[in-house]
């Protein structure tokens, strides 16, 4: 079959998939729980949850946490604001954000525990890092989706749902969402970014165990965009690497590479995705002169195992789950404001299991193979 056909036939299948985090045959989960529909969201957090527990730590911080809305950017489709919390007196700014889609809903527990580890705590390394870094957590992107459970938000003109995380392209932002996030991410300029995420359900290549935590980076490494940015190509693999190698003594993780997996064929594929809001950020996306200096900083991904509106998450999972990624997230932003990253081989990404690469998945070409010319 010739690229072009290939291509061709290709997009249509990626862009539909594009939809969901993972293929639907990747749910496959030995140990499980039900992926029935079932999960029961009652314990999660709610919109005025949030807003609330970010008020009661910006209280018992004494001063050190600053919590503020993006109201002067403007709010989300149905009229609700975003929330950002501050902490920390550096130079480093540190951009960590969880939600974007709606049924993620333990990557903004995660978010918030971390946020009160840095508001309360004089534990050395937490100090280290307040010292070197300036935090900026926005906890909940997608405050719409995450009150209707779903992955996308709706788009009140239309009634459509918008997947937020393709949404950050110079052809400009479908969701109100967007650009009130990009604005003020152009204002701030950070130095670095962390974006939480649930993929669903996969297993770690070459095992029986389901995979519980992914690393991810949103433009392939050594792949068809990411090495003509600056050095980002090494930095997000040495990122990883580190929390791969301070996560692996955690006895209740199975971690692996972020993949579309075809487990069929066991085979994966690597995503390129340009409308991504961390891709956009790498790439120092200039909408309408918003950003004229373009400017661009490193970012990676976190994926846990599930999300609420598929049932692919079980009420006793959830305590380790948030766990996880709050023991990777403290883990990177301390090595990245201490620099222990850069001791890191780039190549030891390649340690971290991953299924054999069949190409790249893209929001701009289908699937584009490895060896591709022309992409």
């Amino acid at each position: 079959m010739s690229l072009s056909v290939f291509k061709k036939i290709s997009l249509l299948t990626a862009m539909m998939l594009l939809v969901f985090s993972s293929f639907a045959f990747a749910a496959t989960n030995p140990g499980g729980p039900s992926t029935n529909g079932q999960t029961n969201i009652s314990s999660t957090l709610s919109f005025a949850d949030v807003v609330k527990i970010l008020g009661d730590i910006e209280h018992s911080s004494k001063g050190k946490v600053e919590v503020f809305t993006l109201d002067k950017y403007g709010k989300s489709e149905a009229g609700r604001s975003i929330y950002v919390a501050k902490v920390g007196n550096g130079p480093e700014k540190v951009w960590i954000q969880a939600q974007i889609h709606g049924n993620e809903k333990l990557t903004t527990e995660a978010a918030l525990e971390l946020l009160k580890t840095y508001a309360s705590s004089n534990n050395k390394e937490v100090q280290k890092v307040l010292t070197e870094a300036t935090l900026y957590f926005i906890p909940m992107y997608n405050p719409d989706g995450a009150e209707m459970n779903t992955r996308g938000t709706k788009i009140m003109s239309t009634g459509k749902l918008l997947d937020l995380n393709r949404d950050w392209t110079l052809d400009g932002f479908a969701g109100k969402e967007s650009l009130v996030v990009y604005k003020y991410w152009a204002d701030l300029k950070p130095d670095f970014a962390i974006d939480l995420h649930h993929q669903g359900l996969k297993q770690v290549y070459g095992t029986n165990e389901a995979t519980s935590f992914s690393l991810g980076i949103s433009l392939a490494p050594d792949g068809p965009t990411l090495p003509s940015y600056k050095n980002y190509n090494d930095v997000t693999r040495q990122m990883l690497a580190y929390v791969y190698d301070n996560m692996k003594g955690y006895g209740y993780t199975h971690i692996d590479r972020y993949q579309i997996v075809d487990s069929a064929k066991q085979v994966g594929y690597d995503i390129d995705i340009k409308g991504g809001v961390v891709s956009a950020m790498m790439m120092g996306l200039n909408y309408k002169g918003l950003n004229p200096d373009n400017h661009s900083h490193p970012a990676v991904f976190f994926e846990t195992k599930g999300n609420t509106s598929e049932g692919s998450l079980g009420q006793k999972s959830n305590g380790y789950l948030t766990k996880q990624n709050y023991l990777a997230l403290k883990s990177l932003i301390y090595g990245y404001v201490t620099g222990e990253i850069h001791e890191v081989d780039p190549d030891h990404w390649n340690d971290i299991p991953a299924y054999p690469l069949a190409g790249y998945w893209t929001d701009y070409n289908g699937i584009v193979p490895v060896g591709a010319s022309g992409y």
